[in-house]
């Protein structure tokens, strides 16, 4: 860019006071004057409300009344100006330079900028692996192919991403046709519109504290929830495919990608009532396994090869193996993923 980005750095928070200071403090340490720092709290019950307000103008700050994520980011970007916006988690941080590494391989052209982040305990603690699992050094034309193909590429959480204002104008507000978190569209949008970025490198501090959204083990609806957004992310492709000229995804799509593959399977073993993918059954799900780990053309992995074997245990045990299995499988991240990485 002919001269230096300026960023916004949106933080919708509910009911994570115990956390939000540091997150907007994280921020604000940055070293990168030309930022701002927004922080929307969604109707907050707990102290919230005056760990923001301790920060007086350091930060723009808006109280609402509940509303959920995707409208309280809604707002946020309506009152941004930044070239480049990060949704900060309310619960996560952003490592000391972030700001300037993302600028420092920006360019006309991006839609956003990926980094890799490190979950930490809830006292801000490493633990666990770095997330996504990605190749060093992909291309965002490598990204673009996989994300055409199979409609999802390696990619970190909300906080991990900082959008090019380009992009997000084209898409927002997300209505309620959208899903409910953020980075669902905005992750399955972004390669329809521009180059995706990786930067090989922790710069996120990804906090799990047991009520993370992500943290599918909290309960057994959550997965049969995953699969449901499924149905988001497809609508929120074929809305970027209608603006784009891009040819429009097929709904069989969703039964080619292997971390749907075991969401599907968890959701029909754990809460079948609750499962919303039509056409769907773990029959299918069987001969699914092959297709996508035995048949495809794609090459695979010694770790693929595992999540084939545990596919097809899950199908086939009784019930309460099965759900050992899940909670193995998921609880302790054998294989870290976000989104469907494949």
């Amino acid at each position: 860019m002919s001269k230096s980005p300026s960023f916004s750095i949106i933080i919708a928070n509910y009911n994570y006071g115990q956390y939000v200071g540091d997150a907007i403090e994280s921020a604000l340490m940055q070293d990168w004057a030309l930022k701002e720092i927004i922080v929307i709290d969604d109707g907050s019950t707990d102290g919230s409300i005056n760990t923001i307000k301790k920060f007086g103008n350091n930060v723009l700050g808006f109280f609402t009344k509940n509303q959920g994520q995707r409208e309280a980011n809604n707002l946020g970007f309506s009152m941004s100006s930044g070239d480049i916006i990060i949704f900060l988690d309310s619960d996560d941080i952003l490592i000391k330079g972030a700001l300037r590494e993302i600028a420092s391989v920006w360019y006309a052209g991006v839609s956003k900028i990926q980094v890799l982040v490190q979950r930490t305990d809830a006292k801000g603690r490493p633990v666990g692996a770095i997330m996504p699992r990605i190749r060093p050094g992909v291309t965002p034309q490598e990204i673009q192919k996989q994300a055409w193909l199979y409609l999802d590429y390696p990619s970190p959480p909300g906080s991990g991403n900082a959008w090019s204002r380009e992009f997000l104008t084209k898409i927002f507000p997300l209505d309620s046709k959208f899903d409910s978190s953020t980075d669902t569209s905005c992750i399955a949008m972004a390669p329809y519109y521009g180059d995706i970025v990786t930067i090989d490198r922790p710069l996120v501090l990804y906090r799990t504290h047991g009520k993370n959204d992500s943290n599918l083990s909290n309960g057994k609806e959550n997965y049969s929830r995953e699969v449901a957004r499924a149905f988001h992310r497809l609508y929120a492709v074929q809305c970027a495919c209608l603006d784009t000229g891009h040819p429009l995804p097929k709904y069989k799509v969703l039964f080619e990608n292997s971390h749907l593959l075991q969401l599907r399977i968890a959701s029909m073993r754990l809460t079948p009532r609750k499962h919303s993918l039509p056409g769907d059954s773990l029959k299918k799900a069987f001969y699914d396994s092959f297709k996508i780990f035995l048949f495809s053309k794609k090459r695979r992995s010694f770790f693929d090869g595992m999540i084939f074997i545990w596919s097809i245990l899950v199908i086939i045990l009784p019930g309460f193996l099965a759900e050992r299995m899940i909670d193995f499988r998921f609880s302790r991240r054998i294989l870290e993923c976000t989104i469907l990485n494949d």
